[in-house]
């Protein structure tokens, strides 16, 4: 039996009910695991439930309602860096004008803990999701596709995204350092970076980078990539490694600004004079550059006016109000005095 579902919000219980042929109760019964029904009865509703891409109705078991949700969910890598935090704060500060409420979540670039975060968010019936990245699983594909509720991805910017993207396009990100830094005159460039895995962004500025030394007939001259987070000791530890192994090096290249401050208080420990007798970048913009006797040659990325566009595309969605699909976040190489 066909079933016609809902414009936004997915299957109802009802539904699953008709299409297994049994009452609403029963399928009731089936999903609470209550006893009184057949393991027969049982299959044919779980069978609707995988069919329809059936979620619980939480909101509406606890207060007896189908009313528009005012939730949102955003689930981002995760909460201790400071640009996520930036995107983070300028999401919940916006929706909260629009009258809507976030709900955090983080997946620590594995799209599987995504799916699993993507499914209890659900069971509340959200307004719509917010998602950092554009590396999903199949499951979180189809259940967004059943659910038919807006979707924004950040950060990664996704030319053919599921509904919406607003974010920095890594890859060029990482071909204009490698462009500027082979401009002043460095030959002998490393990488330090550091990823737990194979989705980092990370992954594609370095990407970006190496296209532009193939472009000058040059390459990486040495590569270190940490299984960890960014962080100044992941930095520092990994500077530490590259200069031991050769002492030919005269930049490096850093997957983040974090890391580049600490390679950077490394580079002076052992009386290095950067710039000079070392170049150091970073990605990012982060506020301990700031602070730093140097200024810190990097790349900064607008946090602030991305939350807040994903934010007010959101809300467009939710509204039917016109949205671009793909809006693509500025970002600024900034010459400091390390490069």
């Amino acid at each position: 039996m066909a079933i016609e579902k809902s414009k936004r919000g997915g299957a109802t219980l009802a539904e699953v009910a008709a299409a297994a042929g049994v009452s609403k109760m029963t399928a009731s019964r089936v999903l609470r695991n209550a006893p009184g029904f057949s393991n027969q009865t049982r299959d044919k509703v779980m069978l609707e439930v995988q069919r329809l891409g059936y979620v619980p109705n939480r909101i509406a078991a606890a207060f007896g309602s189908d009313q528009t949700s005012t939730l949102v969910g955003v689930c981002v890598p995760r909460l201790t860096s400071d640009l996520f935090g930036s995107v983070l704060d300028s999401i919940d500060h916006t929706l909260s004008k629009f009258g809507y409420q976030t709900m955090i979540g983080t997946h620590e670039q594995s799209p599987e803990v995504e799916e699993t975060w993507l499914r209890a968010i659900l069971a509340w019936r959200p307004a719509g999701v917010i998602l950092s990245g554009r590396t999903h699983t199949r499951g979180t594909i189809e259940i967004l596709r059943a659910q038919s509720i807006p979707v924004v991805e950040v950060w990664n910017l996704n030319t053919s995204p599921l509904d919406v993207s607003v974010g920095f396009n890594h890859y060029d990100c990482g071909h204009e350092m490698g462009s500027f830094v082979l401009s002043k005159g460095y030959e002998n460039i490393a990488y330090v970076g550091a990823e737990t895995n194979a989705e980092g962004m990370g992954k594609v500025r370095r990407q970006g980078f190496e296209k532009a030394l193939q472009n000058a007939k040059r390459e990486f001259l040495t590569k270190e990539i940490l299984t960890d987070r960014p962080s100044f000791y992941a930095g520092y530890y990994g500077t530490e490694n590259v200069l031991n192994r050769t002492n030919d090096v005269d930049a490096i290249y850093y997957q983040d600004d974090t890391m580049a401050v600490g390679g950077l208080f490394y580079c002076k420990s052992k009386g290095l004079n950067v710039a000079d007798d070392i170049g150091i970048a970073g990605w990012g913009g982060m506020e301990i550059a700031s602070v730093l006797p140097e200024r810190l040659t990097t790349t900064i990325v607008t946090t602030r006016a991305l939350g807040k566009a994903a934010a007010e595309a959101l809300v467009a969605r939710v509204r039917n109000e016109p949205v671009q699909d793909v809006t693509v976040a500025t970002t600024r190489l900034v010459p400091g005095n390390t490069i």
